[in-house]
């Protein structure tokens, strides 16, 4: 296992200055390009990031914590709410949003997990059944990673067609099968 608490915050801390260094200033064409119908474009990536920030990795920790022994599942999450709200904001203000809410989180993740003990605290999922605290930290830090390679491959698909021969060395431009 490679999971610290030190290393997950590392990451953590930094998705929003490096989303904010990649993004800010770019036209809107690199921003609300998609890869089709039903895909996002970055501004809803970044919407995304902050409903989670908002509604899934800090609430579902404090569930886990504070549920030990009722063993109830903690309450869904909505993966897609962030795409029925109908925000008009620029993308340097998402950015600012979602670097103050991470840092908020971040001072309430050292606060509600401080000893290792808690790590391995169980908390139920609504539909993979009993997670671990390590786990939720882990992916929150998997999540984020997952979320910049969605934005840098969705800004590369724009140019796909552009690129000519040289797709052939350029993976993030290759179809999954």
């Amino acid at each position: 296992m490679n999971f610290t608490l030190n290393e997950s915050i590392e990451l953590l801390k930094s998705t929003p200055v490096t989303l904010k260094h990649f993004l800010t200033g770019l036209s809107d064409s690199w921003l609300h390009c998609n890869e089709g119908e039903g895909t996002w474009n970055t501004y809803e990536v970044i919407k995304h990031l902050i409903e989670a920030e908002h509604s899934n990795w800090i609430p579902r920790l404090t569930f886990i914590l504070h549920q030990q022994e009722k063993k109830e599942p903690f309450p869904p999450f909505d993966r897609f709410s962030h795409l029925n709200k109908d925000e008009c904001k620029s993308m340097e203000n998402l950015l600012n949003d979602f670097q103050a809410i991470r840092q908020q989180n971040i001072k309430e993740l050292t606060h509600l997990v401080g000893e290792k003990d808690s790590f391995d605290q169980t908390g139920l999922h609504p539909e993979f059944g009993n997670v671990k605290v390590r786990e939720l930290i882990s992916t929150w830090v998997v999540h984020d990673l997952t979320h910049i390679s969605q934005i840098v491959r969705v800004m590369a698909n724009r140019y796909r067609d552009d690129v000519g021969p040289w797709i052939a060395y350029l993976s993030v431009l290759k179809k999954k099968d």
